[in-house]
């Protein structure tokens, strides 16, 4: 019997894999493999998805009205240019289902997000990779890689899993010298935890093209992972795209209440940017004393690099933090084979890190 066949490319994808979750037979564990925000939800944002949850027999509303306006409302923002989605990983793919097609082109860098080369297949489009240098996204290698299929760029900026990013200088040449036809992705996850004073989201290049969207998300320093709250900032005429294929209750009813109480609660978020700061850079004094390769990172994590070969790899060294109860990320997927990348924690939960990693390579001299 015949069946089915997927179309060109589907076969290609690999399907993405978290990271771990929970160690066998170690009891509670230490998880910092996805980088989930220590402090949590906002209470009001707790309170706000309780509350959604009396009204579970009715549709949420389409257009996440509350949410998009929240937003705007945090981000000075026109809200009538924000569109939602279930996670900025549904926009993703919706940006490459709404301007992709078989023969065309987009490119993505070498380490960047494991979704880009996921949508890329499924919209049936080739990715095509950009060298990075030293672990950063490189604007010139990106524009060598443009060709007549080229029809989106997606950078990730601040990038998972390096923590490095671009200057908005460079994102601001880099959208110049690309066609008017291509279409740059601004993959902005991580922003709010960036303290550089040469840094943008990627707003400001929107306001001023009509070829730009920049994407935004709520699991990272608004605590609210398991919602799945993504949005994107838009020329018009993308938004409306995006608002013609994206599902009509894409957000759920809890999901766009506790979002908007999210954003709201200004002084969660800064308490948990102030907290990633200290740590963040604790974190890789610590590690970078103990002998160990920490990229410097922007984001609320930190890549860690191992020896290629011998006993002290990042192999051995996942292994043995696993059995103190200790989850880091692997990020093999992402062509790092010898490193792993640490979630900013809770205070003891980072010492605990750097305590074990001590012995770890304590161990491997004797």
């Amino acid at each position: 019997m015949t069946a089915p066949t997927p179309r060109p490319g589907i076969l290609d994808i690999q399907a993405y894999v978290p990271g771990d979750s929970k160690v066998v037979g170690a009891g509670k564990s230490i998880k910092l493999s996805s980088n989930e925000t220590p402090l949590g939800p906002s209470p009001r944002a707790v309170a706000a998805y309780e509350e959604a949850g009396a009204g579970l027999e009715r549709y949420p509303d389409g257009d996440a009205t509350q949410l998009r306006q929240a937003i705007g409302a945090s981000t000075g923002l026109d809200a009538g240019r924000i569109v939602c989605g279930s996670g900025s990983d549904e926009l993703l793919n919706l940006l490459a289902q709404g301007y992709l097609g078989p023969g065309d082109e987009a490119i993505y860098t070498t380490h960047g997000f494991m979704v880009y080369r996921i949508a890329i297949l499924a919209s049936g489009a080739k990715p095509v990779i950009a060298p990075e240098t030293n672990l950063t996204a490189d604007v010139d290698k990106i524009l060598g890689c443009v060709t007549d299929r080229t029809r989106l760029v997606f950078l990730a900026n601040p990038n998972n899993p390096t923590g490095t990013y671009l200057a908005a200088s460079e994102v601001d040449r880099m959208r110049a010298a690309l066609p008017d036809s291509v279409l740059l992705v601004l993959d902005a996850a991580y922003a709010e935890y960036v303290d550089r004073d040469d840094y943008e989201a990627g707003a400001r290049l929107v306001k001023e093209t009509n070829n730009t969207v920049m994407t935004r998300t709520f699991s990272k320093i608004y605590g609210l992972a398991a919602l799945r709250i993504g949005w994107s900032y838009c020329p018009p005429h993308i938004a409306d795209v995006l608002n013609r294929i994206r599902g009509p209750f894409n957000l759920t009813s809890s999901a766009i209440a506790a979002g908007a109480a999210a954003i709201a609660d200004r002084d969660h978020r800064d308490a948990a940017v102030a907290h990633n700061t200290r740590w963040r850079q604790w974190v890789t004094d610590e590690l970078m004393s103990l002998g160990l390769d920490v990229t410097p990172s922007v984001g609320n994590f930190v890549l860690i690099g191992f020896e290629a070969e011998g006993d002290q790899t990042a192999a051995n060294a996942d292994t043995f933090l696993k059995s103190k109860g200790i989850i880091l990320r692997r990020v093999d997927g992402y062509g790092l084979p010898n490193c792993l990348r640490m979630t900013i924690g809770l205070e003891q939960e980072n010492i605990a890190v750097r305590d074990a990693l001590k012995d770890f390579m304590e161990s491997k001299k004797s």
